[in-house]
């Protein structure tokens, strides 16, 4: 392939390059052909930035939703990727691509993955918000969700539940004025001392699940946890009181003889 651009936009200080400083081969992945890997050999420019404030001097076209700067893959081939990581895993799609002859590692895969993370912008939440903890693996490290009330999906996740994590996240939105929680002393003791005039709100759920723990308990003190049940001794062996006086005469017949 080869390129017929004219023009291109300098990525620092973002003017219009027209003047050819040189071609260069390029050689990119592409998505696969009826299982054959495909391999793309693109003959592109590289132009001369005439601006004498931008430290930059050539810059490298790139073809922007196709094939973007610094890539050893075409845009199409690492979208494909991401949503295949996405319902599976990283090492799972790594696997999957190598049987259709798509060279990737599950290194690469999480790179595309944290490359685009860090490129979506900042979530940015309203005045009320929900905190509540959770955990990356139970009983040995948790994080805390922070989710926005106007449109439900999180904004951020802290690494950790207690009071200084969430101190640190709260320093930098103080238009807060609203955080439902739950009842632990951590998340209650960082907001009071952040933000004083917000008003703390016990949800639902927490509620209800505390009560159902509180009924729980005060129906284990009262209700013992095992309860014997009598059985009749006759029945002790499994056998009917008819079915045992025949076997006890059988026996006896059998001493005689």
């Amino acid at each position: 392939m080869k390129s017929i651009t004219k023009t291109c936009i300098c990525p620092r200080c973002h003017q219009t390059l027209e003047h050819y400083h040189g071609t260069y081969i390029r050689k990119v992945q592409d998505l696969p052909i009826l299982g054959k890997n495909v391999q793309l050999q693109i003959k592109a420019h590289e132009y001369i930035c005439n601006n004498e404030a931008c430290p930059v001097r050539t810059v490298a076209e790139t073809f922007n939703g196709f094939l973007n700067a610094n890539r050893r893959m075409t845009q199409r081939c690492e979208d494909f990727i991401c949503m295949l990581a996405l319902e599976t895993s990283c090492e799972g799609c790594a696997r999957i691509c190598q049987a259709m002859n798509l060279y990737i590692s599950g290194d690469s895969v999480i790179r595309f993955l944290t490359e685009r993370y860090e490129a979506q912008p900042a979530p940015v939440c309203g005045e009320t918000i929900g905190v509540d903890d959770f955990a990356f693996k139970k009983r040995s490290r948790y994080g805390t969700v922070i989710v926005d009330e106007a449109t439900h999906r999180p904004v951020a996740v802290l690494n950790g539940r207690d009071s200084n994590t969430l101190k640190a996240w709260l320093r930098q939105n103080r238009q807060v004025k609203r955080i439902t929680r739950d009842r632990a002393g951590a998340y209650a003791s960082a907001i009071g001392e952040i933000l004083p005039d917000a008003m703390q709100i016990a949800d639902r759920f927490h509620l209800h699940q505390n009560l159902l723990v509180a009924v729980q308990n005060v129906l284990k003190s009262v209700v013992p946890a095992d309860i014997k049940i009598p059985v009749d001794q006759e029945q002790s062996d499994g056998q009917h009181p008819e079915e045992k006086t025949a076997t006890e005469g059988l026996k006896k017949k059998m001493m005689s003889w």
